[in-house]
């Protein structure tokens, strides 16, 4: 009899048949870390992890049971405010692995690992494996996906990135999320990438597919055996929520549903953005415009119950059990 299959969340394993309902693109803090040390003024940690409670305490409240969150190195990732927040708030959150760059590796590898002045082996991998076995940094909390990224091309420095992930993957079996491009196609590109190093795309979820309405992309993406995350719900200046409804429901109407999840790809706090212009350009990129207007919009365009559940709750379970499919 083989065990219950287990997912390492902040707050330890849980049955990945006890993950509920699950979003699978959503980020706590995205943080300029260096930046956000040198302007102490712009930073108040006791107010950014009390917001970020609230936050998720609200979302919570929707019936979501997990969080699925990619900030990986490059994004400011801080996975001890994250478990400060979430010992106030009942929420599985995941937690990654891996480095996020659209074009050169960190100066930390720039030097040392393959195709480098010093050469040698590859030492993202060695730091992915270990967060994934070990636990991130001296927290003991351990990762339980891998997080990499393009945006229009495929630089030397991304596909180094890109190659690292695969080989921690295959190491570990930790299933992998890709930031992409969708209006460059840049999926596929990923997708020939991981493939070409042995990945088994069924457990890929090509991120930010939802950016377009390109079914032949998106058909290519999910007949190739990748998830489509259709997680970017709210973000209407790339694209509209009623677009984005009507792809989804296009797919689940053709049988995609079972290679689909839903997402917003938002954030308690990220300080990419000036205070204030990210409520004012994307008033609705919050984590529960999901519940509170997308789901209702999927209903009313035909897409069932069990295939909201689907793409919800069976989808994540299977992404992080790699013996179920």
């Amino acid at each position: 009899m083989t065990s219950t299959p287990q997912v390492q969340t902040v707050r330890g394993p849980v049955a990945a048949s006890d993950l509920g309902t699950v979003l699978m693109h959503e980020h706590v803090f995205v943080l300029s870390e260096e930046f956000r040390q040198s302007l102490p003024g712009t930073w108040d940690e006791r107010e950014r992890v009390g917001d970020a409670v609230t936050r998720l305490k609200a979302l919570a409240a929707t019936g979501v049971t997990t969080i699925v969150d990619p900030t990986v190195i490059g994004l400011g990732r801080d996975v001890a405010r994250v478990a400060a927040v979430n010992e106030q708030v009942d929420l599985n959150i995941v937690a990654a692995t891996g480095i996020y760059t659209l074009a050169d590796v960190p100066d930390y590898f720039r030097y040392h690992g393959p195709g480098t002045l010093l050469g040698g082996p590859e030492g993202m991998t060695e730091l992915f494996v270990r967060e994934l076995t070990e636990g991130i940094a001296d927290t003991g909390i351990r990762a339980a996906f891998l997080k990499c990224a393009i945006e229009d091309e495929l630089t030397p420095g991304v596909e180094r990135v890109m190659r690292a992930v695969a080989q921690a993957h295959l190491r570990t079996g930790a299933p992998i999320t890709v930031h992409t491009s969708a209006s460059a196609r840049t999926g596929l590109v990923a997708q020939d990438v991981l493939r070409s190093e042995g990945v088994d795309l069924g457990a890929v979820v090509i991120g930010h597919s939802g950016d377009t309405v390109d079914l032949d992309y998106l058909h290519r993406i999910v007949d190739n055996g990748s998830y489509a995350g259709m997680d970017r719900f709210g973000l209407d200046v790339l694209l509209p929520t009623d677009q984005r409804v009507a792809t989804v429901a296009a797919l689940a109407r053709e049988g995609y549903a079972e290679r689909m999840v839903l997402s917003h790809d938002a954030s308690c706090h990220i300080d990419w953005f000036p205070p204030g212009v990210r409520e004012q350009i994307a008033p609705n990129w919050h984590h529960t415009h999901l519940h509170d207007e997308v789901l209702p919009a999927l209903r009313a365009a035909g897409v069932t119950e069990e295939q909201l559940t689907t793409m919800l709750v069976d989808n994540p379970r299977r992404y992080f059990t790699p013996s179920d499919g």
